[in-house]
């Protein structure tokens, strides 16, 4: 077993990827708010780097079914339809439809993963999903990592807990610590510091504190609900749809 957790794409080499499964976390807010979107009938989310990307593809696109979402500094871009909320992600709003997707941090973690065997996105909100396709990698020895999109291209609290969530889940009862990285046994201390409650460590964080300070407070209260959007999205070919069964 090798299970390693890189707190940032800045940490992460394109070495580290080849061959190996992905699951990238960026619970405040991405991976939580595409896990929404495909639950409530998306049909794919396309993460872009910038917002002239994501303009551009739109309108290379051309098509009504084609929405476009991000932020910038926690605030929706101006123009686009939606923003960084699980919240906006209705069926109504989504259903059938393409989003175009930039953010912050979670969607540079996503393009951070060229190479890679499979690219899967994992938050608190569809935490078992994700841990059983990471348990099913891990009993076919395939190695895996745990890439936080993390802030500004360092730690974050909210992500490496979150982490630690995961590999918790995947290990179950073991206590295995071979092929553990620092990293991942780092995360995992942080579920004993911080417990079952994901409160605490989402509001306790710099991006918590933010998006509160914001007015977001539902978003943070939103990403910490265990299993809420229970879908497994996948990143393939520059698009992320719901995962397919494991081979």
């Amino acid at each position: 077993m090798q299970l390693d957790v890189v707190f940032s794409p800045g940490g992460f080499h394109p070495a580290d990827m080849q061959g190996r499964t992905i699951f990238v976390v960026d619970i405040l807010r991405a991976t939580t708010t595409i896990c929404a979107a495909l639950h409530h009938g998306a049909r794919s989310a396309i993460p872009v780097g910038g917002t002239d990307d994501a303009l551009r593809l739109a309108q290379t696109i051309g098509s009504g079914d084609v929405l476009l979402a991000g932020e910038r500094e926690c605030v929706r871009i101006p123009g686009f339809q939606l923003g960084n909320s699980p919240l906006e992600m209705t069926a109504a709003a989504v259903r059938g439809k393409t989003l175009i997707v930039t953010t912050t941090n979670g969607t540079q973690a996503l393009l951070a993963c060229p190479g890679a065997a499979a690219v899967y996105l994992a938050a608190a909100v569809n935490l078992s999903a994700a841990a059983a396709r990471a348990r099913d990698e891990l009993e076919h020895d395939r190695g895996l990592v745990i890439l936080c999109a993390g802030r500004s291209g360092g730690f974050s609290l909210d992500d490496a807990y979150c982490a630690g969530r995961l590999i918790a889940a995947v290990l179950g009862d073991r206590k295995p610590r071979r092929g553990l990285s620092d990293a991942a046994i780092a995360s995992l201390d942080l579920v004993r510091r911080y417990g079952d409650r994901w409160e605490r460590p989402l509001r306790y964080s710099r991006a918590g504190r933010e998006l509160v300070r914001l007015g977001f407070a539902a978003d943070v209260a939103e990403a910490g609900r265990l299993d809420a959007y229970p879908v497994l999205p996948y990143f393939h070919e520059r698009r992320v749809t719901l995962a397919p069964e494991p081979s």
